[in-house]
């Protein structure tokens, strides 16, 4: 039996992440492209799931409380 050694387990490893970050891309290629079109940012939370914010929510003010008046 022909061994590799670790220089062939490192080659077999490198090829197993390149795998799972192509299906993670394919997965989220459509969504991703949508959020980058409407100038969102995106950042990445695990395989095959993503964050998505709207950098508009960052201008929203909380409405100051009206004072009530008491007659």
């Amino acid at each position: 039996m022909y061994s590799q050694g670790t220089k062939g387990l490192s080659r077999i490893k490198t090829r197993i992440q390149e795998l799972i970050a192509w299906a993670d891309r394919e997965i989220c290629m459509e969504p991703d492209e949508f959020a980058y079109r409407r100038g969102w940012t995106v950042a990445k939370a695990g395989f095959g799931a993503r964050r998505y914010r709207d950098p508009r929510f960052d201008q929203l003010k909380v409405p100051s409380r009206i004072a009530e008046e008491v007659s």
